[in-house]
């Protein structure tokens, strides 16, 4: 769900980035196979990048580059467009898919609708498939939009520690959704195995622990 990444060379993490929005891999898939070209196909991937770049342009997003911090989150569009509205970190999106499958709140297995659930969930992904295959040159775009918010997509969100520390704190509060809760948990986390001397600073809610609904 969250992968804290390593560090790399800077070069590496521009065209690896440049890539990442492009389709549906993960980051360290993309980054194993930019490793594995030359520096001088490398280089032509970040030349692509710049090519149209004119006089008055800002660089394209993904060359904001060299956070200590970089995310790669794959989890349900629902809960991303919650996490999407924290603008001081830097986020490289991929599109909606239905390549990664959907979120199954426990809540419907209790009351005995999961059956009807994953049904209607089969429906909009069949129906998403034949939009993509028309002949409309919208076809691709439009499909997205009947992907329920449960479907799962992933965003590399680049960051400091300042904003990593907010991010889990805020999102981890009970009054929050289940979903960018574990996601914000799951930052803490790996931010406390990689640094466990920084883990103390982090105020946030252990995710795991029941929530009394009446003191949301």
């Amino acid at each position: 769900m969250v992968d804290l990444l390593d560090q790399e060379p800077l070069e590496i993490e521009l065209a690896t980035t440049l890539l990442y929005g492009a389709g549906h891999y993960s980051y360290r898939q993309l980054r194993k196979a930019v490793e594995s070209l030359s520096a001088a196909r490398r280089e032509e991937i970040i030349d692509l990048g710049m090519r149209h770049r004119g006089k008055h342009d800002e660089l394209l997003r993904p060359f904001a580059a060299g956070q200590a911090f970089r995310f790669d989150v794959l989890m349900d569009i629902g809960g991303f467009r919650d996490m999407h509205r924290h603008r001081r970190c830097i986020q490289v999106e991929q599109e909606f898919t239905n390549l990664h499958g959907y979120d199954v709140p426990p809540e419907l297995a209790a009351a005995g609708i999961e059956d009807r659930y994953r049904q209607a969930m089969r429906r909009a992904s069949d129906c998403h498939d034949r939009l993509r295959q028309t002949r409309d040159s919208d076809g691709e775009q439009n499909a997205q939009y009947v992907l329920p918010l449960a479907y799962k997509k992933r965003t590399l969100f680049k960051m400091d520690f300042a904003e990593v520390l907010y991010i889990s704190e805020l999102r981890t509060t009970p009054a929050g959704h289940r979903s960018y809760r574990e996601v914000a948990y799951a930052m803490y986390e790996a931010v406390a195995r990689k640094h466990p001397s920084l883990a103390k600073y982090f105020r946030v809610h252990n995710v795991r622990e029941p929530v009394d609904l009446l003191k949301r």
